[in-house]
């Protein structure tokens, strides 16, 4: 009996190794967060006091009006634009549907940077404005400061909202157009129906957005820290790199963290009324309300501000500051070793991401119990860490492995060195941990769409676990597998945190490279490079507007997700089934 309980939980032969290799996965990422307490407890008696009178204050402050300004900001823009393409149709809507999600190309960096000198009193926005006006004096005109916390809420928000925009829009397409019927016949107009029928049902989907885009803005060092503004991320990194305190460093990332499972339980509260239905077929949705007039063009320029703002003026920009540059001093060598150092060290994190990725959203398949799916759970813990916090916890496990392959190497008489926090292999481990939350979800998220039968049919025939894999469900989720290292790919070569924090001496990816040029206040000079990450951030977007066109399929009663619902469960790691893979037959 004890056997039989052991195998319902571990599985069977196979199943066991899969489990166990899912588990050591698990704990490289847990590791890190492991360590942070270890790491804080070596800081001397007085240290806390200081950091609790004169750091944490003004971070907590500034962090705590930061996300709640982001917050709304990327709420109103996310359902309200959500809500304008879906329920309304005006000239360019189809467009405009799939054009709002290009501030997601545009690294929150990158925007800071190019603000900075669009608004500069020197720079092409100003100077414009004084010519038109016939003012010479620089000083003569006022104009709000992008340095300060309202620039930086407004320009995080304007980056971010597509998150809340790509979640809400999928799930106004979900509803039911029989509901927002119901609504207007018992009276109620566009407005009151948008309050009381449209936003409680798509309150999940919201939730779901704005604590992504706020763990976004927890795990932003760059745009704070060029726009002014001190928050937890600014404070641990300046602890760290400018006072050489890494103990200190631990313990603000602990309040860091502190805040993070809050944001995560705040989401899971705001989801935990979710349910969904069974239903034969897909819910015809709502015909838009055709806008003509003055009310048309309204729509036209709402729809238009927050792809201006968010990506055309930045992006048009640094592409001109990247042909002037080129034009005047060619193209830097230094800048071809950073874009191949950039690709090498993406692409080995990319290859073990998806890898380990596969591996556990695999086991928790083959388990189909709590322990799969809590271990699966555990491995995608690192995509809710902040860059910074995982950095800090990268150094104890890092210097133990370092310690071993020493003492190992000792044993045959060679020295070893810092073979991982030494080199460009602590990077790849940052990024996998912080990234396999990605491939894994992408992976499930595949894999949940195939049914058991193709299992039980693979395992009648005689085929292992691991046959079943190769032989089965490689070839049938290739797509999502390559969606997943794509995606992946892109996280890595714009992640700028951790690269800022573990990166060896002499090393320069474009997002570092950039991050210098910044702070050294020379934006021409980077401009090639932010031109760079800019252009590899369009790919997802692409691939989220080419799945977005995708229609639903139907066959033999089963009804596929659409494209809309696919580009969402890939953007923003939903694994969860969406109404469409619930309601539909295996």
């Amino acid at each position: 009996m004890a056997q039989r309980a052991m195998n319902s939980v571990f599985g069977k032969g196979g199943d066991r190794r899969w489990i166990a290799a899912s588990a050591c996965v698990a704990l490289l990422v847990v590791a890190p967060v492991a360590s942070l307490a270890f790491i804080a407890a070596r800081g001397s008696g007085d240290l806390w006091p200081h950091i609790l009178a004169y750091v944490l204050p003004q971070a907590l402050r500034d962090t705590a009006i930061l996300l709640a300004g982001v917050g709304l900001v990327v709420s109103v823009l996310g359902v309200g634009l959500a809500w304008l393409v879906t329920a309304y149709d005006f000239p360019g809507r189809r467009a405009f549907d799939w054009a709002l999600l290009l501030p997601l190309a545009m690294p929150t960096y990158i925007v800071a940077f190019a603000y900075l000198d669009l608004v500069h009193p020197l720079g092409p926005i100003q100077s414009g404005l004084r010519a038109l006006l016939g003012l010479s004096d620089p000083r003569a005109l006022w104009f709000p400061d992008v340095r300060s916390m309202g620039g930086c809420i407004l320009l995080l928000g304007f980056v971010l909202y597509p998150y809340v925009y790509l979640s809400t829009r999928a799930m106004f397409l979900m509803q039911a157009g029989s509901l927002l019927e119901a609504a207007r016949m018992l009276g109620a107009g566009r407005t009151r129906m948008f309050f009381r029928v449209a936003l409680p049902l798509a309150r999940p989907a919201i939730a779901v957005g704005v604590s992504l885009a706020l763990m976004e803005t927890l795990n932003d060092i760059g745009a704070s820290e060029f726009l002014g503004v001190r928050t937890l991320s600014v404070s641990i990194y300046a602890t760290w790199i400018n006072r050489s305190n890494l103990p200190g460093a631990a313990q603000i990332a602990l309040a860091m963290l502190a805040i993070v499972v809050a944001l995560v339980l705040l989401e899971r509260w705001a989801r935990r009324r979710q349910r969904y239905v069974s239903q034969a077929q897909r819910a015809r949705r709502a015909a838009p309300l055709r806008l003509t007039g003055w009310r048309a063009g309204l729509a036209l320029a709402a729809a238009s501000a927050p792809v201006l703002i968010g990506f055309l003026m930045p992006a048009a920009h640094i592409a001109a500051e990247a042909v002037k540059r080129v034009r005047f001093a060619g193209l830097s060598p230094q800048i071809g070793r950073e874009i191949l150092t950039t690709i090498l060290v993406a692409s080995a994190a990319t290859l073990a991401a998806v890898a380990l990725g596969f591996l556990v959203a695999y086991a928790a398949r083959l388990s189909r119990g709590a322990l799969g799916g809590g271990l699966l759970r555990l491995a995608s813990l690192g995509y809710a860490v902040p860059g910074t916090v995982l950095a800090i916890g990268l150094m104890t496990p890092l210097f133990a492995l370092d310690n071993m392959l020493a003492d190992a190497g000792a044993w045959f008489g060679v020295s070893m060195g810092l073979v991982l926090s030494g080199s460009g292999a602590a990077l790849v481990y940052a990024y996998v941990a912080r990234f396999l939350a990605i491939s894994a979800g992408g992976v499930e998220s595949g894999l949940a769409k195939l049914s058991p039968s193709l299992d039980h049919a693979a395992r009648a025939l005689g085929e292992t676990a691991g046959g079943a894999m190769r032989r089965v469900h490689l070839p049938l989720i290739r797509p999502a597998l390559g969606a997943a290292a794509l995606l992946v790919f892109v996280d890595c070569m714009k992640e700028l945190p951790a690269t800022l924090l573990l990166r060896p001496l002499n090393f320069e990816t474009l997002a570092t490279h950039l991050y210098g040029e910044a702070a050294r206040g020379t934006y021409e000079d980077g401009s090639v490079a932010a031109m760079c990450i800019i252009l590899v951030g369009l790919i997802p977007v692409m691939l989220l507007a080419r799945l977005g066109r995708r229609p639903s399929l139907a066959w033999k009663g089963a009804v596929t997700p659409t494209g809309d619902e696919m580009a969402r469960d890939l953007l923003l790691g939903d694994v969860q089934p969406t109404m469409a893979t619930k309601r539909g037959a295996p």
